[in-house]
């Protein structure tokens, strides 16, 4: 479990736990709003089933208290810069917090890692939204592209 101390709007903590027999299926049912759909998967299922099937990406439950809210990845790339993916919070728990908590604790735990690497993520250059939180907690545009996102790295 990684657990950085940092509550939600609800006061509930937030918490990031291995996918397991008693979880995977409330992560799997996890869906954003229908307005996000062109920026995330429709469900966490397509998520933990690119993360079985990946050797890069291991995906984490997110939890608030003991509700699972959400679902996130992390892997490691071939430069050795560790990646925030796959991040998708409930859409009825949304606007609580959830997403910045999720990375206000998995950035650090990612960055303490084999001797602090960059720490990357990347998303959709029309999500505004995104763009803007990411910003907040010390991501930047590198001025990469991964695909069709742009790709922004912790500066702090």
């Amino acid at each position: 479990m990684i657990d950085a101390g940092h509550l939600d709007r609800r006061g509930r903590r937030l918490t990031l736990r291995p996918v397991d027999d008693d979880n995977w299926r409330a992560v799997a049912d996890v869906a954003p709003r229908d307005d996000q759909r062109r920026f995330v998967a429709a469900l966490g299922a397509r998520y933990l089933l690119l993360s079985t099937r990946s050797e890069v990406w291991n995906s984490l439950a997110v939890y608030a208290d003991e509700t699972v809210v959400g679902h996130v990845m992390w892997g490691v790339d071939d430069d050795g810069s560790h990646w925030i993916g796959g991040m998708l919070i409930d859409a009825a728990e949304q606007g609580q917090g959830v997403g910045r908590a999720t990375v206000q604790t998995l950035a650090p735990w990612l960055a303490a890692r084999n001797g602090n690497p960059p720490v990357r993520l990347s998303y959709h250059p029309d999500n505004t939204p995104a763009a803007a939180l990411y910003a907040s907690l010390g991501f930047h545009p590198t001025g990469a592209m991964d695909d069709d996102e742009v790709v922004a790295e912790r500066t702090r």
